[in-house]
């Protein structure tokens, strides 16, 4: 498979249906600076240039929606991601914007936006590995970030084998990354889009092939196995829901006008 393909394949679905000091700022119309929570680095959804500027696709998205379409000046704060929701209802910042799933354990803490992306939880491995197949995990070390989905999708992998599995955590994707190149873990288990931004970048690292949930998609499935189908929703509050009503507006007409679409051309179909 073209290594390039790997992102081309990313948030298909979505795409078929229709920061502070980096960034120009915009003052709506109350002068509220929204501050957007995301766990930073996790490219490339959000992560730093050489150069210090924050980027990433879920940076644009916001500068779409915050500031050119509802006219907020806002900024990101940068926080772990386990602890992401404990840190938004402390009141530490308006919203979460950190390619977060939305799923039922999450919306009984937060209230989530209209989906904007959709996403595959899958495996990546060494070049030449042992590991054809997900039954081929059975018994090894993988990697995920804690409190993401791609932990409790390895955790669902571990109870289908019967407690075979051994799972490492890490605060950050990038220490997971690092021990599959270090030959610590023989797969990482994470977002596809970020997963494949990491094989880009790196010859020795490949999917893991196969099928999985997103087989029934047809010709828009992935090329390489997915363990799950999910979707990434903004987090607020709960009761938040007039603001939420603005965002999700927001988010509408992004859509409509074919902002959304430039920003993920640029992003993922290079």
């Amino acid at each position: 498979m073209d290594r390039r393909s790997y992102l081309k394949a990313s948030g298909a679905t979505f795409a078929a249906m229709g920061v502070a000091g980096c960034l120009d700022s915009f003052t709506g119309g109350d002068g509220e600076t929204i501050t957007i929570g995301s766990d930073i680095p996790y490219r490339p959804f959000e992560y730093n240039t050489e150069a210090g500027d924050l980027v990433g696709f879920d940076v644009e998205i916001a500068e779409a929606v915050f500031a050119e379409e509802l006219d907020y000046e806002y900024e990101f704060q940068s926080t772990s991601f386990d602890s992401i929701i404990g840190s938004l209802n402390n009141g530490n910042f308006r919203v979460i914007m950190s390619a977060m799933t939305i799923n039922e354990e999450r919306a009984e803490q937060v209230d989530f936006s209209d989906p904007y992306f959709t996403a595959y939880q899958t495996a990546v491995i060494l070049s030449g590995s042992d590991i054809t197949s997900k039954e081929d995990l059975r018994g090894v070390d993988v990697g995920v970030q804690k409190g993401t989905t791609g932990e409790t999708a390895a955790e669902a992998i571990r109870e289908e084998f019967d407690g075979e599995l051994n799972i490492q955590s890490f605060d950050q994707i990038t220490g997971a990354f690092d021990a599959l190149l270090n030959n610590q873990v023989v797969a990482v288990i994470n977002d596809n889009t970020v997963n494949a931004e990491f094989a880009n970048q790196n010859d020795e690292v490949q999917f893991l092939e196969g099928e999985g949930e997103a087989a029934d998609m047809g010709e828009n499935a992935p090329p390489y196995l997915t363990l799950t189908v999910e979707e990434y929703g903004i987090a607020f509050r709960q009761g938040d829901d007039e603001f939420r009503q603005e965002v999700n507006e927001g988010l509408a007409a992004i859509r409509e006008s074919g902002r959304y679409d430039e920003i993920y051309a640029e992003y993922f179909e290079g």
